[in-house]
């Protein structure tokens, strides 16, 4: 089988490296809040173009204690997208705020900015702007809306780490950038991990202090936070893996020129932008014969995924929000169409030519 990400072939190429700088770890005796974790902190920033990092335990969790950092809860309003994953709009309810969609481009599947002023109201606050499967969204237009209304924003650049708008680093124009290492991204680690970026001295401070129980002197605590840090060990693996991410990035962008040069005219394939360095988290093609190419896939051993069936508007949970189907119909129509192909940064060319003509004989009429 063909997999979307392939970890082993990953792990085998660093393996030495990775099992050193864990073993450094084992012998320093340091677990929880030490010197690795602290180095890949200082690390990102500076790569991101950013003043502060704070590793947290997921991705999840950066989102989360980025709303509390700012305030935001009950009463509350933040604008974000119907066409993410779960979390992004999770985090919002978890606070107690209410999330308020805004439909997306047909074209990079970001919030369309054309849409984002007419959902504004008394009761907004910030707006969680999702950069999806790597393509940066259109930051200026979104800082312009942001200054305009007084709103915070927030940068779920959860699957887009070192993907630039305009030559910044996503996740360094908002207020605060958010960053997954879930094993699957682009910078993975071997378990749940992740972080928030910011120049704001205030928010690095509180933000310190949100992740350790509230707390930034041991036993006094002068805020409700929560237990959320990343780990020594999975920092040390991931300070291995941060030195090829420009480098894999790079293979994953070549791989993706590659599938859009052969299957443009057979598949929809994703934009390509001037202004935006994309790093493909995913490279989702769409057709209106999804399922069927799915099955046909499969059957030549070949993975994907759907990446997203059913948009947050319509999610069960939400009900309550009053949203239907039919308020965002470019979501729901995508939903509908799009599907996940095999990328990542081991992917042989032996193997992307069997997945491209696997394609086109699906399209082909042989099947």
């Amino acid at each position: 089988m063909i997999a979307l990400v392939d970890l082993k072939a990953e792990y085998k190429v660093l393996k030495d490296e990775i099992l050193q700088s864990i073993e450094e770890v084992l012998e320093s005796g340091q677990f929880i809040l030490g010197t690795k974790g602290k180095k890949l902190e200082e690390d990102l920033a500076k790569y991101l173009d950013a003043a502060y990092g704070v590793g947290v335990a997921n991705g999840t969790d950066a989102l989360l204690l980025s709303l509390e950092a700012l305030n935001i809860g009950a009463g509350d309003e933040v604008i974000t997208t119907p066409f993410t994953f779960f979390a992004t709009a999770e985090v919002i309810a978890r606070v107690g705020a209410t999330p308020v969609f805004v439909d997306i481009d047909p074209l990079t599947y970001n919030m369309n900015t054309d849409l984002i002023e007419s959902a504004i109201t008394e009761k907004t606050k910030a707006i969680i702007v999702v950069h999806l499967f790597g393509q940066p969204a259109d930051m200026d237009t979104i800082m312009e809306i942001s200054r305009k209304y007084n709103l915070r924003v927030i940068e779920d650049a959860c699957q887009s780490l070192g993907a630039t708008f305009q030559e910044k680093k996503v996740g360094s124009i908002g207020d605060l950038g958010c960053f997954s290492f879930f094993p699957s991204k682009n910078l993975g680690a071997y378990g749940d991990g992740g972080m928030v970026v910011t120049s704001d001295r205030h928010l690095y401070e509180k933000l310190k202090s949100l992740r350790n129980h509230g707390s930034s002197e041991r036993y006094i605590h002068t805020q409700v936070g929560l237990n959320s840090r990343l780990d020594e060990i999975q920092a040390a693996i991931l300070d291995v893996k941060f030195r090829r991410l420009d480098e894999w990035n790079s293979r994953r962008r070549e791989v993706a020129e590659e599938y859009s040069k052969k299957l443009t005219g057979i598949v929809h394939v994703p934009a390509v932008l001037k202004d935006r360095k994309h790093v493909f988290h995913q490279y989702c093609i769409e057709t209106t014969q999804r399922d069927q190419l799915a099955q046909f896939l499969k059957q030549k051993q070949i993975e994907s995924s759907i990446y997203y069936p059913i948009p947050l508007h319509l999610q069960q949970v939400f009900d309550q929000l009053g949203y239907e189907e039919g308020n965002f119909p470019v979501s729901e129509m995508v939903s509908k169409r799009i599907l996940a192909i095999p990328i990542h940064s081991m992917i042989t060319e032996k193997q992307q030519d069997q997945i491209i003509s696997s394609i086109k004989e699906f399209f082909s009429g042989k099947t």
